[in-house]
């Protein structure tokens, strides 16, 4: 029986599962607005973001979107699902998953938990909308749709005056950074007279006004080195990411800062140039060479930062930081001569492992506040003694990210170290390596709190919540087998990467 073929507009699915659920939850806390029924709004939650991942791995094993059909563009080549934009979906459907999962148990007994669900939904389909953008204006709109939501919820805990307090400096921050963005843009389409990636990289070579297209691109720089947190724009992500309930904190330091980085690939391999310098773009500012001192700056920055740091989740969000740093080497060592599809590919990738170990160390987190552990390192001393599962999952997640042979995170660093090389950017190479052996102090002073240190006494843990567990455990055994199956993960980005490339 032959096959039944979809119509092109069934390749924006996974997005529009993101909406539908984000719309069911609405209607749900309509017809029942003060409920606090947390295993109906977390199932409702998690089949949504299960359907985006089975259709969206669906599609990836289909070859939707990608060769030798070639990418699949729609309303006016406003939007492009290929390789890359179903990478990136799976990734965001994936930490949305574990994200879900662990709030069931972190928002029992909380009110407005409906709102709380239909916003990390609507934030998803903003950062889905991300990865398929082909187009500044469609850019612009996708971002303040996850930016959005976002602000909402770092202020969840309305009656925690930190979650306050960081809700409205990211918001602040937000505004202006967006402001930025969208001015960014005009410029470049004062230069160009175009908006969609195809048409703005055919005008580079005849620019009307190259000073004003070089203003513009330094300006969308800024944008979204502000959404992926990137030094000098990282401000905001501390504040925001200790003050958020910490599963969101997860959220946002993992699926928030892939879409980042999806609309950063899309913008400047498409649209400004691409990098291999025969466009008049790289006559008015090299984007490659500031990305190079980028992403040293960032990862120094973040990972020093980290360091001195005395608190467990505020040091995980300066090391979210230095990991921006590092996933920058995708755009940094795409030099003239480069193997681009494997430097792009290279950072895709880390992504998507750094998606696993990362949102599982502040799913860990998570747990710790809902036991009342404190938040600095001394408070952690002697966990494992009476959550050996837990503590053992977050040694994973810390080594993992350090870049030790545990997870896929050793592999995925590999790659970006190869990329760097490749690219002939020396200075890249012995920064990652520089800053990976310096985290794994900071690292290690967490391990030891929970495994060698006495503990002081004070905590008693009298529950093993279910949700906060499973996320957990998922996302440990993720970061693992990633290590033997990163293969397929560096296969399938580095040919989402070529399309681009």
């Amino acid at each position: 029986m032959a096959a039944i073929p979809l119509p092109d507009t069934a390749a924006i699915a996974p997005m529009a599962l993101f909406a539908v659920t984000a719309l069911v939850l609405f209607l749900y806390d309509t017809v029942d607005p003060d409920s606090m029924n947390s295993e109906a709004l977390a199932g409702i939650s998690v089949a949504g973001s299960l359907s985006v991942l089975a259709v969206t791995g669906w599609y990836l094993v289909a070859g939707t979107g990608q060769p030798p059909e070639g990418a699949i563009k729609l309303f006016g080549d406003s939007l492009v699902v290929d390789g890359m934009a179903l990478f990136f979906t799976a990734l965001i459907a994936s930490v949305v998953t574990l994200v879900v999962v662990a709030s069931y148990d972190y928002l029992k007994g909380r009110e407005k938990q409906a709102e709380y669900y239909s916003l990390v939904m609507l934030a998803a389909t903003g950062m889905a909308m991300m990865s398929a953008a082909n187009s500044l204006a469609t850019a612009f709109i996708s971002l303040e749709l996850a930016s959005l939501p976002s602000y909402a919820l770092v202020a969840y805990l309305k009656h925690n005056k930190g979650s306050v307090e960081a809700g409205l400096k990211y918001f602040l921050i937000g505004a202006l950074s967006s402001a930025i963005f969208a001015y960014g843009i005009s410029l470049v389409y004062v230069s160009t007279g175009a908006l969609q990636f195809d048409a703005v990289a055919s005008a580079l070579a005849d620019p009307t006004a190259p000073g004003v297209l070089g203003l513009g691109v330094m300006m969308i720089i800024g944008g979204l080195a502000y959404k992926t947190a990137s030094v000098p724009f990282h401000f905001w992500a501390p504040e925001a990411y200790e003050g958020a309930p910490a599963p969101i904190s997860g959220f946002l330091s993992s699926a928030s800062k892939a879409a980042g980085f999806v609309l950063a690939f899309r913008v400047f391999t498409v649209a400004l140039g691409g990098p291999t310098g025969e466009l008049a773009i790289l006559d008015t500012i090299d984007w490659v060479v500031a990305f190079q001192i980028l992403a040293v700056v960032t990862m120094t920055v973040g990972n020093f930062a980290a360091v001195k740091q005395e608190r467990v989740k505020r040091m995980l969000a300066y090391s979210s930081i230095g990991h921006a740093g590092y996933v920058l080497i995708a755009l940094a060592a795409l030099t003239e001569g480069a193997d681009h599809q494997l430097v792009l590919g290279s950072g895709m990738a880390h992504l998507l492992v750094y998606g696993f170990m990362n949102t599982g160390a502040f799913m860990f987190i998570a747990l710790t506040e809902h036991w009342g552990v404190g938040r600095e390192f001394e408070d952690f001393n002697g966990l494992a003694k009476q959550a050996p599962f837990a503590c053992a999952a977050m040694s994973i997640f810390l080594f993992s990210l350090a870049g030790l042979p545990l997870g896929g995170g050793f592999l995925s660093k590999f790659y970006l170290l190869m990329a760097s090389i490749n690219g002939g950017v020396a200075l890249l190479a012995v920064a990652l390596v520089v800053n990976s052996a310096l985290s794994l102090y900071y690292y290690t002073r967490v391990v030891r709190a929970m495994w060698i240190e006495e503990p002081n006494g004070d905590v008693e843990i009298e529950s093993y919540p279910t949700g906060l567990y499973a996320a957990i455990a998922i996302a440990a055994v993720a970061t693992v087998l990633l290590l033997p199956g990163f293969g397929p993960v560096i296969e399938t980005a580095q040919t989402a990467a070529g399309m681009l490339v």
